[in-house]
């Protein structure tokens, strides 16, 4: 008897990142639970073969797209988490990632991440993608606040006043496009942050100088 032993063909890495870049601006005007392999296939001239090839199932690639959108944020959490200590300068990182989110691009990926967001919350598992991306915020700023000085429970309390209230702000975006309010809504809340942390700062100065 004879045996055809068949080598398997390795995946072409390069191909996956540029098929889920595809479809990523494939979903930005459509909703995210609408995501098939038909659909995605249809769409991008593609086999469902190829989709299957590379991200296996489709609860797969709805997270894989899911951990890409979260990740527009890295490059926000990095510059958060290299800041020296400066209130001026936490400030102006936030004021930065707000000016990021305005673009329609952005404005799209934030609402497929509310999607997913909502989407999770049914699930059961402990390692949610989009719950670990607020804890990743939560704790990056955090981090930057004990470093001015701020007791971490304070640290803790504020950080999460002002990341929901971040997150209240992007829903209103999303919601409205009235750039020019939220804006202004985003700089009367920085602002009234800034004071709180500063007023933290001193307390905690006095205390212990």
């Amino acid at each position: 008897m004879r045996y055809v032993y068949r080598v398997a063909r390795p995946k072409n890495l390069d191909r996956k990142p540029a098929l889920l870049l595809a479809i990523i601006d494939h979903l930005l005007d459509k909703p995210l639970s609408g995501l098939s392999f038909r659909t995605i296939a249809g769409a991008l001239s593609v086999s469902t073969y190829t989709l299957v090839y590379h991200f296996g199932t489709r609860a797969e690639l709805v997270r894989e797209v899911m951990q890409a959108v979260s990740e527009r944020q890295s490059y926000v959490v990095r510059t958060v988490d290299q800041e020296s200590g400066l209130l001026d300068q936490h400030l102006e990182n936030l004021r930065h990632s707000w000016r990021l989110s305005l673009d329609e691009r952005s404005l799209q990926l934030q609402r497929l991440e509310f999607e997913a967001a909502m989407l999770e919350s049914r699930e059961s598992r402990a390692d949610r993608l989009t719950l670990a991306s607020f804890d990743r915020w939560n704790r990056s700023g955090v981090d930057a606040l004990v470093k001015m000085g701020v007791p971490a429970d304070d640290a803790e309390l504020e950080v999460r006043i002002i990341v929901v209230t971040l997150y209240g702000l992007h829903y209103d975006l999303l919601v409205s496009r009235d750039v020019e309010r939220t804006t202004a809504a985003f700089e009367r809340v920085l602002q009234h942050y800034g004071r709180r942390i500063q007023d933290l700062i001193v307390v905690e100065q006095s205390t212990h100088g």
